[in-house]
């Protein structure tokens, strides 16, 4: 996986009825743009997060 700061990226719900999260990336810890990533999330946290399968980043400006 491979982001850069100002990416949007989606965690999906891991179970059924869980809802999803969304953050902006503030800061890439990881080598050319790897995992760790600091995350602000929609709700206001921070994390470093690691995404797994069930992780997408969506490039700054990108509409789906």
């Amino acid at each position: 996986m491979h982001a850069t700061v100002g990416d949007e990226i989606h965690v999906h719900g891991r179970t059924v009825g869980a809802g999803g999260q969304r953050g902006e990336i503030i800061e890439v810890r990881g080598a050319n743009g790897s995992p760790p990533y600091l995350v602000r999330f929609t709700d206001g946290h921070e994390g470093l997060v690691v995404p797994g399968p069930d992780c997408e980043v969506e490039a700054a400006g990108a509409k789906k």
